[in-house]
């Protein structure tokens, strides 16, 4: 008989593989859960022999099971509520020893720390399996959009001799008899493309940044989705892409994943119109909360939880584009507006008061680019500055963090729960 995955079954006879979730027994019964890749179902064991079987295994055993689906009697927590299988055989097919964490567990209690040890059994908690399926789900949305709009998927080099980001350090590796560096951002080959005639590219990729931030925010590897456009007239059309972006990717996992958001208890709020405010705007609306910043100065994370609160209260938006960002703290290549020399044509988007993702229209004239960077004390890499010399083009783009993207969207507390084998300056292991 061929295998059945539990989400497709309907009625009939059929055999099932999976992982054995949880075990009950009453005296002339037994339940077990079954779980595979899609979903769990209830089986009723009845029978001396069968039941002895049952009494052999251990959790998180790997049996194959035979029977007849039945209309459910019982439901059982994260299983069909609707079939349940009666069993006519098991077979064993590889039994588990004494698990290092608990893999049924109701409230997920365990300390992150030894989940991750352990995250090959963390993964198949029905809570940590659901972050994953909406993960995978809402990559396949953000590639299925952009693809939809005419930007090309490229895939540039991780290992390189040039970082653009400024104030983030850079990890070193040795390359044969050179050095070089692991990318921090795609955002040089993002521009070259443009430029190369393609107009419109994206990438998924492997980001990495060498920064001893011990936080619930920030990785030392994460997954970047960015994408650069050409020809625009300003930044507000790369803010409308993202906009529009949100909203049909957002869509996608709410309509697609409704089972596993139930899981995890999220209720995803669809943005309708996000609010575009000038940081000098939200300055002065600090200032009268009390927190006080100069004209130069970043938002701290208290800012942008407190805009963040002044988003959902003033405009009915969990997210807020807060633009025009001081020249003081946005990398040289950013284009400055033609009548504000201290300010950027440039943005962050904060999600529930936390910034996920910064964009801007860059600087494509050669002659200011050189400029800008000798105001930021550094001179542009001749392979850089190439890419400008030979017909550049009006562009502008963004960069997200996915990783963040996910821990903002399902409400988790530390974004090392929205990725598989999280790095940070104390784990590299698994």
């Amino acid at each position: 008989m061929k295998r059945t995955y539990i989400e497709g079954l309907k009625s009939g006879k059929v055999m099932i593989k999976g992982w054995v979730h949880e075990m009950r027994g009453l005296a002339k019964l037994k339940f077990l859960l079954i779980r595979d890749m899609s979903g769990m179902i209830q089986c009723v064991v009845k029978g001396e022999e069968l039941m002895k079987a049952v009494d052999d295994l251990s959790l998180e055993s790997v049996v194959e099971i035979s029977g007849e689906i039945k209309e459910a009697n019982v439901k059982a927590e994260n299983a069909r509520d609707d079939v349940e299988l009666v069993v006519e055989s098991i077979v064993v097919l590889n039994k588990a020893e004494k698990l290092p964490i608990h893999v049924n567990e109701k409230t997920i209690n365990t300390d992150l720390s030894k989940r991750l040890d352990n995250r090959f059994l963390d993964t198949r908690k029905p809570k940590v399996g659901a972050i994953f399926n909406i993960r995978s789900k809402m990559l396949q949305a953000v590639t299925d959009f952009y693809s939809s709009k005419k930007f090309k998927l490229i895939n540039t080099p991780k290992i390189t001799t040039i970082g653009l980001e400024s104030g983030a350090e850079s990890f070193e590796v040795k390359y044969f008899k050179d050095k070089a560096v692991l990318a921090q951002s795609p955002q040089f080959y993002k521009q070259m493309f443009v430029m190369g005639g393609f107009e419109r590219v994206f990438e998924i990729g492997a980001v990495y940044r060498a920064e001893k931030s011990n936080t619930t925010r920030h990785l030392t590897e994460f997954t970047g989705a960015d994408f650069e456009m050409g020809f625009i007239e300003d930044e507000t059309e790369v803010m409308d892409i993202i906009e529009e972006m949100f909203k049909e990717t957002l869509g996608v996992v709410k309509k697609e994943c409704a089972f596993d958001l139930e899981k995890l208890n999220v209720d995803l709020m669809i943005p309708k119109k996000i609010p575009r405010v000038p940081m000098s705007e939200l300055k002065e609306y600090l200032k009268t909360k009390g927190k006080k910043l100069s004209e130069d100065d970043d938002l701290d994370s208290e800012a942008e939880r407190m805009i963040g609160e002044y988003a959902l209260e003033k405009y009915g938006e969990e997210f807020i584009f807060v633009t025009n960002y001081p020249w003081e703290v946005r990398p040289f290549y950013h284009m400055k507006p033609e009548n504000d020399p201290k300010g950027t044509r440039s943005f962050d988007l904060l999600w529930r008061g936390v910034e996920i993702a910064t964009g801007a229209q860059r600087e494509h004239r050669v002659d200011v680019l050189r400029k800008q960077a000798k105001e930021k004390g550094m001179k542009i890499p001749k392979i850089y500055e190439d890419i400008f010399r030979y017909g550049s083009i009006p562009h502008g783009g963004v960069g997200f963090g996915l990783d963040r993207i996910i821990q903002r969207m399902l409400n988790l507390d530390n974004t090392r729960e929205a990725v598989l084998l999280p790095r940070d300056p104390t784990r590299l292991t698994p």
